[in-house]
């Protein structure tokens, strides 16, 4: 298997592999393929060194890739069957929650939303027909942590499969399939690329068996595959992950510290901090806080969306894990009937200096 940052060998030596844009390959006179590849919807030389080398980072079997996050999340749901029920967070990803909501039940999938956090509600939300947990850890946006390994023996041992959104943490800080889950999704838009400039997604197998086969015959047949070049550009990234995750680590932890001590916050969410609620579990099965933040500002919500406004170094935008540091009143950027607090505002730490960060946030808030 290969290890991020592998490059592969070419027949000319060049160190950066090509790209292979083809989408058809040829055949021998005997009919056979002899490269292996035969159509790229199928399979791609780029997307091939891309999953291996995602695979490795996650410790799983068998990777799925896929032109979004979002297609890599329709892909896990429709690995299931009509009349399943599946158990969700009730706090995760809002494009989550939209399929969950307003996509899937027309296929007849059941749902259950619970507090992830809580083990007896999600043992409460079990039914016969329960065949996925849904785990988001950290949730976004307040970060809150589910015990992985006690909800995947619970789904185990009901002969359920239980699949963790790691987007939030990157493979570099958190492994959920060492911990018992059985897939692992990320979107490799955020930390995994980590440049803001390519969408994708991917779905990680801890087995080979018939529930990863039931993702290649939705990824084949489904067609949501990410292009060659994003698959090269995304590989191309993997070089720097550990260092820009690092340096994420490290400056989100410096800027919650300073918001903590902040008489102009009320709340500060990030796992890394002794305040957190999960702390202890944070420290038990992550590696490092992870580059994003979130915090509830004094003054509600219009003290939030004020505090944004001002900023001048930070960038006013929706995402995470790239190398800008990112700022946004979160709420604003979620479905209607978002839980989330009004006067919560995300951030994602980038590669900048972080006295600017801190100076840029001081200012802000001094306004």
């Amino acid at each position: 298997m290969a290890k991020p940052g592998d490059t592969p060998q070419t027949s000319s030596g060049a160190v950066v592999p090509p790209i292979e844009l083809s989408t058809t390959f040829k055949r021998e006179a005997d009919g056979s393929f002899k490269s292996g590849y035969f159509y790229t919807r199928h399979s791609n030389p780029n997307r091939s060194q891309l999953e291996e080398a995602l695979c490795a980072l996650e410790y799983g079997a068998e990777a799925f890739s896929f032109a979004s996050g979002m297609a890599a999340s329709m892909a896990a749901l429709l690995a299931l069957q009509t009349g399943d029920h599946i158990v969700v967070p009730k706090e995760c990803y809002h494009g989550t929650l939209s399929l969950i909501h307003d996509i899937f039940p027309r296929w007849g999938l059941a749902f259950s939303l619970v507090d992830m956090t809580r083990i007896d509600e999600v043992k409460a939300a079990l039914t016969p027909r329960t065949k996925l947990i849904w785990i988001e850890s950290p949730s976004n946006p307040c970060l809150r942590l589910s015990d992985l390994a006690a909800i995947s023996e619970l789904a185990h041992h009901h002969g359920a499969h239980v699949l963790c959104d790691n987007t939030m943490s990157s493979p570099l800080n958190q492994n959920p399939l060492l911990f018992g889950c059985d897939i692992v999704l990320h979107s490799t838009t955020k930390y995994i690329n980590g440049h803001s400039d390519v969408l994708g997604g991917v779905l990680i197998t801890r087995e080979r068996g018939p529930l990863a086969e039931r993702l290649r015959q939705v990824q084949v047949c489904g067609g949501g595959v990410p292009a060659p070049f994003d698959c090269w550009l995304t590989s191309r990234s993997l070089a720097t992950l550990e260092l820009r995750v690092r340096q994420q680590n490290s400056s989100a932890l410096r800027v919650a510290e300073f918001l903590a001590e902040h008489g102009k916050i009320r709340q500060v969410y990030y796992p890394w901090l002794p305040s957190h609620p999960h702390y202890a579990l944070a420290q038990k099965q992550m590696r490092g806080g992870g580059g994003v933040l979130s915090f509830q500002v004094a003054g509600g919500e219009s003290a939030a969306k004020k505090l944004v406004a001002n900023v001048l170094r930070i960038h006013r935008a929706t995402s995470l894990g790239g190398v800008e540091t990112l700022i946004e009143h979160r709420a604003s950027m979620e479905r209607p009937d978002t839980e989330t607090p009004r006067d919560l505002v995300r951030m994602s730490l980038g590669l900048e200096p972080v006295q600017d960060i801190l100076d840029d946030l001081a200012a802000a808030l001094a306004v």
